[in-house]
């Protein structure tokens, strides 16, 4: 049965207490807040249901029997996110509520509570969602519309038949709670699982591979890796999964798939992944498969350079994993952080500005979106060995007099005074900057990206 020996347990207690040190598990009383901020959320849901159903002329008692329940997905739901994190929701409501209706009440809803800030509801995105923080705790919002009359509080999202006759917004948003419940069904040993893809997530974080929108791994990617190391390897502690990990991903021979399970053709319509139909899936470079119908790709953003990036720090961590388990090494080895900045000749950065807040986060949402096609565009010139993202972006913000000073400012000329806020990373890959009129003062306000950094595509130097 080969199970872990006494040395293989004694680096998993060490593993573990090295990740509290690190600060990756919330505190008490931030479990007990998420928790009233999901049961308010869960609240909201169900009055959004109840008003839909009113406009809609529905009777007011078939309205409040409509119901409206909320799943959680990702992170939070596999039991591996630390403090800070945020919680991806599914808002699952009935056919007659139609998405555009719960955009449009919930957001009204959430403007009128004094406890959200940030919001910024995103309609037309590859997956709907409406982001916020509530009382402090990061939510992102997606809806799901299923095609039944009313939504029952012992709903389960696990039957294929819930697909049928949905569109693809909510396949795509039902399908995060279902990918995230079945990888946990399929996972030998909970307690396992967590503790290893915590670990890989931290060093994937600190290595700077952690962005599906970049091209990386993202979250879901990582966690269905490290469920199949520990589908290959049942009885075996997590310091010991985490070891196999890095050995196994560096021997294996892309493009062949991992996968959890074998791919199931389900109800509805819907196109799952096929390489031998479809071209597009051929053309995946690292290709880790969803185990919920219907399967997708969640790795088909990588490409030839994050491709060759994250075989290199597979190779490394395997390394210092060796000797890790010889006891040369500790942890905080695997953890260091990359040098990104360090590490080419040269460098280009991209700046986002704008005029007020809400243009800027729409803008930056579409630049974020849109620079994996340019790192891609530029791969096909033949002109670079390798294009390296960078996976954060950076806020600045600064006074300005003159449009003449705005205008540097947005051009990544930094003026030398202090700015007004601390920078953030907030997204993959891209600088920011937006121009706000004070009218308090007379001056106007500047959020930048810092000039000295440039944030995202160098070649190697070449």
């Amino acid at each position: 049965l080969d199970f872990s020996d006494k040395h293989e347990e004694a680096l998993a207690d060490d593993l573990l207490a090295t990740l509290k040190s690190e600060g990756l598990f919330e505190s008490e009383d931030e479990r007990k807040t998420r928790e009233v901020v999901l049961g308010k959320i869960d609240k909201l849901v169900k009055e959004v249901v109840y008003q839909v159903s009113l406009k809609h002329k529905l009777p007011e008692s078939l309205a409040r029997e409509c119901g409206g329940k909320i799943f959680t997905f990702g992170s939070y739901r596999l039991g591996v996110h630390g403090a800070g994190a945020d919680i991806d929701t599914l808002c699952v409501v009935p056919s007659h509520v139609r998405r555009e209706d719960f955009f449009e009440c919930m957001t009204e809803m959430l403007k009128a509570r004094s406890e959200v800030t940030e919001l910024a509801p995103v309609p037309d995105a590859y997956v709907p969602v409406i982001k916020l923080q509530f009382s402090g705790v990061d939510i992102d919002m997606t809806v799901g519309v299923l095609q039944q009359p009313t939504i029952p509080e012992d709903l389960e999202l696990s039957d294929n038949n819930i697909l049928r006759s949905i569109d693809e917004h909510s396949v795509r948003s039902v399908n995060g709670s279902r990918v995230t419940d079945e990888i946990l069904r399929l996972v030998p040993n909970i307690p396992t699982f967590r503790l290893a893809l915590r670990c890989i997530k931290l060093w994937a974080k600190r290595r700077a591979i952690y962005s599906n929108s970049v091209g990386f791994f993202g979250g879901v990617a990582w966690a269905m890796a490290v469920a199949r190391i520990c589908q290959m390897y049942p009885n075996k502690c997590a310091s010991t999964i985490v070891a196999r990990f890095f050995v196994v991903l560096n021997k294996w021979r892309w493009t062949t798939p991992i996968m959890l399970k074998e791919i199931e053709n389900g109800a509805g319509q819907f196109r799952v992944w096929n390489p031998r139909l479809y071209p597009g899936d051929r053309g995946h470079r690292m290709p880790i498969i969803t185990p919920a119908y219907p399967s997708m790709c969640a790795t088909h953003n990588v490409s030839q350079s994050t491709k060759q990036i994250i075989e290199v720090e597979i190779k490394r961590g395997l390394g210092i994993v060796d000797k890790i388990i010889k006891g040369e090494a500790s942890w905080k080895e695997l953890f260091e952080k990359e040098e990104y900045f360090r590490e080419y000749k040269f460098y280009l950065q991209v700046n986002v500005s704008s005029l007020n807040n809400d243009d800027h986060k729409k803008l930056h949402g579409f630049v974020e979106s849109r620079l994996r096609f340019y790192v891609a565009s530029l791969e096909i010139t033949g002109q670079f060995m390798l294009i390296h993202p960078y996976i954060k972006s950076f806020d600045h913000s600064f006074k300005y007099k003159t449009e003449e000073e705005a205008q540097r400012i947005r051009a990544g000329f930094l003026p030398a005074e202090e700015s007004t806020s601390v920078p953030e990373s907030t997204a993959d890959g891209i600088s920011e900057a937006s121009a706000v009129p004070d009218t308090a003062n007379g001056d106007k306000s500047a959020s930048t990206p810092e000039h000295s950094e440039p944030q995202t595509d160098g070649d190697d130097g070449k």
